[in-house]
């Protein structure tokens, strides 16, 4: 899977820029604050249908413009494709893969697959679990349509339920099986997510595994803990739910469910969270990214863009020369300030970034 071309129009702080990219390491540098990282969040849109870092469609575009266009040309080992995008400050947005339009975010994710690593991702170790979460709806929901289906349901039928509980709570009029209703739904969709959320934490753990011990020389563990005790199937899902009802409906909010789910980080033998030094968590976090990147491979049966923002500033000799000889044969979109450690070879491109215009 590789891009062929990028045009960004109207989009963040560039005007119109058309890029043409190799199949190999495509390098973004230039001071900050030019539009590096921009780039690669154009083409995370394409992918995930929403912005890694904006909370609203408005902000992708540029300032005192209505629209803002991306076009992405890309292929995989079947064929070709042309993505286009359009954002509008009105919140309208329109997609089309190929010329047809795309209706549902679960059509699109399912084109194009990415990994993207950046700095922030250390929160994926140290932060909350949403992090976690967050990562690994990213990597399902790209290869699982029925995935996402079924965890956007899921949080619908959540958002309904919170507001019965919030009205129960002061109104103390308690509708047992109104409450009902939305668990019988939730158990459905919950389990369906669980079921795959369950899989992923083994799978990706035991290709982090390896990979890890050959960057850090430390065991590497991955622990699901789920947010909602359950023996696999809907009924069990469903009874905690009703178990748990009194305890809801006094808290006005939903206090299990997949919502609350978490996996814990255990690198040599300690958990990471607590006891991993920056440089460990750092490990933990490539060691994680490099097996989804493997996973995605496993399931697609090639392999995904790699989106590396900024982060061989946040590695060591050691870790940066491990990360060069993983991504020697995937392609790779890269953003730095400063090209010294690069390799420059016949599968590398270098685009110098000044103030919103792509220099090769």
């Amino acid at each position: 899977m590789h891009i062929k071309t990028l045009t960004v129009d109207k989009f963040r702080n560039y005007e119109h820029e058309f890029v043409e990219l190799c199949s190999g390491t495509n390098v973004f540098y230039g001071n900050n604050a030019q539009g590096k990282t921009n780039l690669l969040e154009a083409v995370y849109l394409f992918s995930h249908g929403r912005s890694h870092r904006a909370r609203s469609d408005a902000e992708l575009i540029k300032f005192n413009e209505g629209i803002a266009t991306l076009e992405l040309d890309f292929a995989d080992s079947n064929r070709e494709y042309n993505a286009v995008m359009r954002f509008s400050r009105d919140g309208k947005k329109q997609i089309k893969i190929n010329n047809v339009p795309v209706k549902k975010l679960s059509m699109l994710m399912s084109y194009l697959n990415v990994v993207i690593f950046s700095p922030e991702n250390l929160e994926m170790v140290k932060g909350a679990p949403s992090a976690r979460r967050r990562f690994i709806d990213e990597a399902l929901s790209q290869l699982y349509p029925n995935y996402l289906v079924n965890l956007i349901n899921y949080h619908k039928v959540l958002a309904q339920k919170n507001s019965l509980l919030k009205n129960l709570k002061f109104s103390k009029v308690a509708t047992d099986a109104v409450l009902s209703v939305w668990n019988e739904q939730l158990a459905e969709f919950g389990t369906a997510v669980y079921k795959y959320r369950d899989e992923f934490i083994e799978k990706i753990g035991n290709i982090a595994k390896p990979i890890h011990s050959d960057i850090a020389n430390e065991e590497f563990e991955l622990i699901y803990q789920p947010g909602i005790k359950m023996t696999g199937d809907k009924n069990s899902f469903y009874e905690t739910l009703e178990q748990n009802q009194r305890r809801e409906i006094e808290a006005g909010t939903s206090l299990v469910g997949i919502q609350r789910d978490d996996f814990k980080i255990y690198t040599a033998g300690n958990e990471a969270k607590i006891f991993a030094s920056q440089g460990q968590q750092r490990t933990c976090v490539l060691s994680l990214k490099m097996a989804e990147t493997d996973f995605i491979k496993s399931v697609r049966d090639e392999y995904p863009v790699l989106l590396l923002d900024d982060i061989m500033s946040e590695l060591d000799i050691n870790r940066r020369g491990f990360l060069w000889e993983r991504i020697t044969d995937k392609q790779v979109l890269l953003t730095c300030t400063d090209i010294d450690d690069i390799k420059n070879d016949s599968k590398t491109a270098f685009f110098e970034i000044k103030n919103g215009q792509i220099i090769k």
